[in-house]
């Protein structure tokens, strides 16, 4: 059997990065429509928290399992039907008006499409098809181009709900979402060389999944990850009502979640050069400690738009930057073969975080009347992750892979 033709890696990056910029854009600007669906429903800010809570933790459970198949039958196939699963559930939320409407399209039908077409999935077809001296790099672009939708879709949701309503613009996502889905095309599965079928490893995804799961490191990852996914979850939810407490206009939430996903892109390519020269796990540390002190310093200033400004700039940095450190940890310790299944896994612990945050956060604001008590605890995890980060073993090199 000859060897395989790769597409051109270039495209392979830009074809991944424009598939998250959609998803995540999507996703992360969620946050905008509370208010207005509050408004419009009367199904108050915990039920519809409780909706966005299911969504987060949705998106990771359907992680691994979009992984599984994308290893078995080819990624390609898992996007297109992720994003056109995401439009469904964008099209129909405008017509629910009950807490289980609401958790179907936007907790299921949304979240679960998001995930299909999203880290685990897209990260493990550019590993797969990338050189090894590519990845780091590569990740870190992939990264970027998810930050860089929420910095495009955020202004532009919120000028489309201030103009004409919340459901136009869930619309208009649909139709986004469905106009992305040609991308799938170039992260198709190309069929296997002789080198990479004999070097698959023994046991298939079964034997990677059990070998993972018995590694302490492996686990001490997925500890980091839920507290960065308890963090990025309660802010993505409800800064926007921070800010409303704050008796700050709505422009102040969108413009802050704009500059969150800008400095993210600097921040995810600042990443994928790092974890090129230095261990994953360190720059996993500093990251979520520089989360903490952040927390702990937007608590005593004067809650002025320019101090969400310079917040969220801070935030932006290490926002979703974290997944590149934490999926080339993922690669090194078992290879690229099973990278999809295996940094999905990670990924729902992630999102089982994100399911506190974005509800705890919700019933914080109804029970006490603000968030103070979700500061709090958001400083502390994060300082927790960065110090379970430190005793993970990380090889110096990727172990031998099949692509």
């Amino acid at each position: 059997m000859t060897e395989v033709k790769r597409p051109h890696w270039e495209w392979i990056v830009l074809a991944a990065a424009g598939a998250l910029m959609i998803t995540m854009g999507a996703r992360q600007s969620l946050g905008l429509f509370v208010a207005p669906i509050d408004a419009t429903t009367g199904l108050g800010i915990a039920t519809i928290s409780f909706a966005m809570a299911i969504a987060q933790f949705i998106w990771g459970a359907v992680q691994p399992i979009a992984g599984a198949v994308a290893d078995r039958y080819g990624p390609g196939r898992v996007i297109f039907a992720g994003l056109v699963v995401l439009a469904l559930g964008n099209v129909l939320t405008p017509f629910v008006d009950s807490s289980s409407g609401l958790a179907l399209t936007i907790g299921v039908l949304a979240a679960g499409g998001a995930g299909a077409a999203s880290f685990s999935v897209l990260m493990g077809a550019s590993a797969r098809l990338l050189p090894p001296e590519k990845r780091g790099f590569a990740s870190g672009v992939i990264n970027a181009g998810g930050s860089f939708g929420q910095f495009v879709f955020a202004p532009v949701l919120q000028a489309i709900i201030s103009a004409f309503s919340w459901m136009a613009a869930m619309w208009f996502m649909a139709a986004v979402v469905l106009a992305a889905t040609p991308l799938a095309r170039a992260l198709r599965k190309p069929a296997e060389s002789a080198a990479e079928i004999a070097a698959a490893p023994v046991g298939g995804l079964g034997a990677a999944v059990k070998d993972a799961l018995g590694d302490r490191s492996y686990i001490l990852l997925h500890a980091g990850f839920f507290t960065c996914g308890f963090h990025i979850a309660f802010l993505i939810t409800h800064l926007p009502g921070e800010i409303t407490l704050c008796g700050l206009p709505a422009s102040v939430a969108s413009v802050s979640l704009a500059i969150i996903g800008l400095a993210n892109v600097a921040g995810s390519l600042a990443a994928g050069w790092s974890v090129s020269r230095y261990l994953s796990k360190h720059v996993l540390f500093w990251m979520y400690a520089s989360r903490a002190l952040m927390i702990l310093l937007y608590l005593a200033a004067p809650k002025t738009a320019w101090t969400f400004y310079i917040f969220a700039a801070g935030l932006g940095v290490t926002w979703l930057a974290t997944v590149s450190p934490t999926a080339t940890v993922v690669g090194k310790l078992f290879g690229a073969r099973y990278l999809s299944t295996l940094f999905g896994l990670t990924l729902l612990s992630h999102q089982l975080g994100g399911f506190f945050g974005a509800w705890l956060g919700g019933l914080a604001v109804v029970r006490y009347g603000n968030y103070d008590w979700m500061w709090y605890a958001d400083a502390a995890l994060a300082a927790a992750a960065a110090l379970i980060n430190l005793p993970i073993r990380e090889p110096a090199n990727p172990r031998p892979v099949t692509a």
